[in-house]
């Protein structure tokens, strides 16, 4: 299970008697590598801490002034400073920012110190580490007004409300959480975690602070991170490889380190196998994320005009489930399962003959697209459908999701919905959260017109 953590002192002297055996603890609990964050102890501190990250292949680091040590600093370390963070085990400028909590340094001195790094992030093309405690409407001005002289950056150790999440987020920003979420009265940051997708966070555990439960009171360290995606992936219904596989991707992102992504025919989600068998749309929805990135949870989409063939779907299939045993295999991908419905057949009877349980998530628009009705050719192949209804009226889902069918699109769906009930035993209509879309009506038209289950789903929230 791949982890990254993103924040941690890895450099401080409470690790000096044992830094190598929990570095070593750190890469057995999955750690592909850690960044060690060089402020907080004026230029000595930044030294030390590029220091590891040189010694150590999977340390990087990270160079700035904390808040607390903003009244000390000096304008003549700047040169210093510019020449460590240019260093490329560096990978960004941090932690920086406001802390109106213990005050060391008055705000205006905290300010102009955070200006300042901000601009030096932007000099040198390295995303900045964010530091804010009780001081969330300074650093959020602050950061609105020199967004365009940084190119990226994290929360680290988020701790604010949803408004402050929404304004960084907002921004591009990454929120970082900490083994704080495991706390019994982080109500507030998990209700965060809840709602912000799991694509704009990274974990991290600021260690030899912040030790997560089980292990409060004791030092914290780097393998405990695992803890902090365990809690996010129970917090956002995912499976803890599905927090990792992602949110190490997200730091590889956010710090510019290589990305290396394969096309993905089939791809794990919680314990359901997805099938990609084209990128091909009948529709051309105007919310569709692939028109930005085709990844979605961790998982790079993109494949082949072609497609894969029914062979190769199925010895991937078979390689998964040795490894684990789905709970159901789902035709869905970044296109329009059913344009290639033959393959989609084939494919389906050979899992049904493998015990596997099988759903189809589809714009409901084969019927039209064939110029047949096809849901009898699902029967005893798919045991559940889910389509995507999107709207409570023809003028709406045509606005959201045009096609070249025009207003026969939304009659096709509901009349595909309809029909495919009679074959299929389990049918379910749902709805993404858009301006205009009239969610309580289209529940209606599911339960009540459809005589189908409804299923509502958040805009930002893929798989």
């Amino acid at each position: 299970m791949p982890l990254v953590d993103t924040h941690s002192h890895m450099d401080v002297d409470r690790f000096d008697k044992d830094r190598d055996a929990v570095l070593r603890r750190a890469w057995d609990a999955g750690l592909e590598w850690l960044v060690v964050v060089g402020s907080g102890d004026g230029l000595p501190g930044a030294r030390r801490a590029l220091a590891l990250a040189k010694d150590v292949a999977q340390v990087f680091a990270t160079i700035g002034v904390h808040p607390h040590e903003a009244k000390e600093w000096s304008l003549a370390e700047y040169p210093e400073y510019r020449d460590l963070a240019a260093d490329p085990k560096v990978v960004g400028i941090g932690e920086i920012g406001l802390d109106y909590h213990y005050m060391h340094a008055p705000p205006d001195v905290q300010q102009a110190r955070f200006r300042e790094f901000l601009a030096l992030g932007g000099e040198i093309g390295k995303p900045v580490v964010v530091h804010s405690r009780e001081a969330k409407d300074d650093t959020v001005a602050i950061l609105r007004d020199a967004r365009n002289d940084f190119p990226g950056g994290v929360m680290h150790c988020f701790s604010g409300n949803y408004e402050m999440a929404k304004a960084c987020l907002d921004m591009g920003l990454y929120l970082s959480i900490s083994g704080v979420v495991t706390f019994r009265n982080a109500g507030d940051l998990r209700e965060v975690v809840e709602k912000v997708p799991v694509e704009r966070l990274v974990i991290e555990t600021d260690c030899p602070y912040l030790t997560p439960a089980p292990h409060r009171g004791k030092r914290n360290e780097p393998a405990f991170v695992a803890l902090v995606a365990k809690k996010i992936a129970e917090i956002k219904n995912l499976a803890e490889e599905d927090v990792a596989r992602i949110t190490t991707l997200n730091a590889r992102k956010l710090f510019g380190m290589e990305l290396s992504v394969q096309s993905s025919i089939t791809y794990r989600i919680r314990n359901s196998l997805y099938v990609n068998l084209t990128n091909r749309c009948t529709l051309a929805c105007t919310f569709c994320p692939k028109f930005v990135d085709f990844m979605v949870k961790g998982h790079f989409l993109r494949i082949g005009a072609r497609g894969p063939r029914p062979e190769e779907v199925l010895v991937e299939v078979d390689a998964a489930s040795i490894e684990k045993r789905p709970d159901e295999v789902v035709f869905c991908g970044y296109g329009e399962p059913t344009l290639r419905l033959e393959e989609l057949k084939e494919i389906a009877r050979a899992l049904k003959a493998r015990g596997h349980r099988v759903r189809l998530n589809t714009d409901g628009l084969a019927n039209l697209v064939n110029g047949r009705d096809v849901t009898p050719e699902l029967a005893g192949i798919v045991d559940a459908v889910s389509v995507s209804l999107n709207a409570q009226d023809a003028e709406t889902y045509a606005r959201y999701c045009p096609s070249r069918y025009g207003a026969e699109a939304y009659a096709a769906v509901k009349a595909f919905i309809s029909a495919v009930r009679a074959h299929v035993p389990e049918v379910q209509a749902t709805v993404v959260g858009l301006p205009g879309v009239d969610v309580d009506a289209c529940r209606r038209i599911a339960e009540e017109e459809l005589c189908v289950r409804f299923r509502f789903r958040p805009l930002d929230e893929l798989g």
